[in-house]
């Protein structure tokens, strides 16, 4: 299975833990990255990624978020086929760097893009059919994982 986190799963685990829902998906992420240390699952990421964490003018949260990326040979680089489809998911409503994301990770082979974003999960849902990757976000995904296991 491989998994690509977008930055607000990266940024989640340092942001402030008393929401519940915060905590929750914290928890979750940390369930999947450990699964991808152990070797059961891959973590696969962008520069796009690396780029948008470096913009993040908190200097600690960005040593955190970046310590979360994976190892360097999963992180691929931007191409000139991934802009192309960037373009066409800007074209449907995606915003230019979700839709980077999403197209790095269809070009990873990701099963799975996670994210934290409402709006962007709202919008990669009415837009499912045109995506070659399901999109949900970590605690949803991880419940509905553990849901079929005890079917």
């Amino acid at each position: 299975m491989r998994f690509y986190l977008d930055v607000s799963c990266l940024n989640r685990p340092f942001d402030d833990q008393w929401q519940e829902r915060i905590r929750l998906e914290s928890e979750a992420i940390a369930l999947i990255l450990a699964r991808c240390a152990g070797g059961k699952w891959r973590h696969v990421s962008s520069i796009m990624a690396a780029i948008e964490i470096a913009a993040n003018p908190d200097e600690e949260k960005q040593r955190k978020a970046s310590a979360l990326l994976p190892e360097p040979a999963d992180i691929i680089a931007l191409s000139a086929g991934i802009y192309r489809r960037a373009e066409a998911l800007e074209v449907v409503g995606f915003h230019a760097a979700d839709a980077v994301h999403i197209a790095a990770a269809e070009a990873q082979g990701a099963d799975v893009f996670l994210t934290c974003d409402d709006r962007l999960l709202r919008r990669a849902w009415h837009h499912r059919r045109r995506l070659a990757v399901e999109v949900a976000n970590p605690l949803a995904w991880v419940r509905e994982q553990r849901d079929a296991k005890n079917t």
